[in-house]
C-alpha cells in the first residue's frame, strides 16, 4: 500500500501525532450492498472488529459472508485522534488498519467471522503481513463483549495447535477489548469493489481452523 512505513514499534502517547477533533467524512452507506455502514444498524446486529494487514482485501473477504450486514475500514488502538491515513501510515499514531464488521448473529456466528479471520491471513508475522511493513499492519482481534473475548482466545489457541502442526511459529494477534474505531477515508471504504484490479496482498497460510 501507498505511504507504508518500516515503524516496528508502536509509539507511546506522548510520541504519537496530536491528530484532530474532527472524524472523517464517510458516505454512510456500503458501495457493494447499501446497506449502512455508520449507526444507527438492525436492533439484532452485532459488531465485530479484526486486523489482518491491508485493510482493503480484508474487508472484502468479510463483505462477502451472508450474514454480514456491513463493513467498513478504518483505525483503531492506537492514540491519535482522528488519523489520517497518511499519519496512520507514518507509524506515529499507534493505529492498526482495521474492519468493522456489521453481522446478524441469526445468520452469521462470531465463530464463522473468527475462521475467516485466521484462515485469511498469516497470524504469526508481527508488525507486517506479507510485503506490508509497519505496526499498522498487525494481526487483532477487538472484542465488545466478554464473550467475544473468549471465543477469540479460544479460537487462537485452538489455531495455534494447528500451525505447530504446520511448521508455524507462535501466533502473535493482540485480542484486546475493542477500542474507538476511526472510519477512514471514503476512497478507502469497499475500496477493492470500487478498484476491481487493486492491491490486495492479504495471504493465509493454508491450515484451516
Amino acid at each position: 500500500m501507498l505511504w507504508q512505513s518500516q515503524q516496528s514499534h508502536i509509539p507511546t502517547a506522548e510520541q504519537a501525532l496530536p491528530g484532530r477533533d474532527t472524524a472523517i467524512k464517510v458516505t454512510e452507506t456500503h458501495y457493494v450492498n447499501g446497506n449502512r455502514i455508520v449507526a444507527p444498524f438492525p436492533p439484532q446486529a452485532r459488531l465485530a472488529q479484526f486486523g489482518m494487514g491491508c485493510f482493503w482485501g480484508a474487508e472484502k473477504r468479510f463483505w462477502q459472508l451472508p450474514g454480514v450486514y456491513s463493513t467498513a475500514v478504518g483505525y483503531a488502538a492506537g492514540h491519535t485522534p482522528n488519523p489520517s491515513y497518511q499519519e496512520v501510515c507514518s507509524g506515529m499514531t499507534g493505529h492498526n488498519e482495521m474492519v468493522l464488521v456489521v453481522y446478524l448473529p441469526d445468520e452469521i456466528s462470531y465463530q464463522q467471522l473468527l475462521k475467516t479471520f485466521w484462515e485469511a491471513h498469516d497470524p504469526t508475522q508481527g508488525m507486517r503481513q506479507g510485503n506490508d511493513v509497519g505496526t499498522q499492519y498487525r494481526s487483532g482481534i477487538y472484542c465488545y463483549d466478554a464473550e467475544q473475548q473468549a471465543l477469540a482466545q479460544a479460537s487462537a489457541q485452538s489455531y495455534q495447535e494447528l500451525l505447530t502442526v504446520a511448521d508455524y511459529g507462535e501466533i502473535t494477534t493482540e485480542i484486546l477489548p475493542a477500542p474507538q474505531f476511526y472510519y477512514a477515508e471514503d476512497y478507502h471504504q469497499q475500496y477493492l469493489a470500487k478498484n476491481p484490479n487493486g492491491y490486495c496482498g492479504l495471504g493465509g497460510t493454508g491450515v484451516c481452523l
